[in-house]
């Protein structure tokens, strides 16, 4: 069994192969290989499982399937407390990590005119896993 560290390793490494999806849906298939959202990514790399096919065409019953997956959760946390330079967004009066995960990879951060590279997003992933390692989850 892994724990968040490793899952956000892995993540990284399978971002730095694959590329990062971030455009509607949690996943789409482009050239035959599918490309998968950061928060699609920590569901398949937690759970371990095929990606269902509601994280390409149906994204409330995607992000539900990812908020009830505990370890994929403690990675979109961890992540989420990495970012730094854009606000997590409110839901409810609640903070939506998720959205806060996603929305970051393809909003440039205040005061900037980009979205953060592959290379700052595995960045900040590796952080988030050196964080994990130091202090694991609960």
């Amino acid at each position: 069994m892994h724990n968040t560290a490793q899952h956000l390793e892995e993540m990284a490494g399978f971002i730095a192969a694959y590329g990062l999806h971030t455009g509607q849906q949690f996943a789409t298939t482009a050239d035959g290989i599918n490309r998968l959202d950061i928060c699609a990514l920590a569901y398949f790399v937690c759970e371990n499982a095929s990606l269902p096919d509601v994280f390409f065409t149906d994204e409330g019953t995607a992000y539900d399937l990812i908020q009830a997956s505990q370890p994929a959760m403690d990675c979109i946390r961890a992540i989420s407390a990495a970012i730094t330079n854009y606000a997590v967004p409110d839901t409810d009066g609640r903070p939506d990590l998720i959205e806060h995960v996603s929305q970051w990879t393809f909003t440039p951060p205040v005061g900037e005119k980009q979205p953060p590279s592959i290379d700052e997003v595995i960045g900040c992933i590796l952080r988030a896993a050196h964080t994990a390692t130091i202090a694991p989850a609960a």
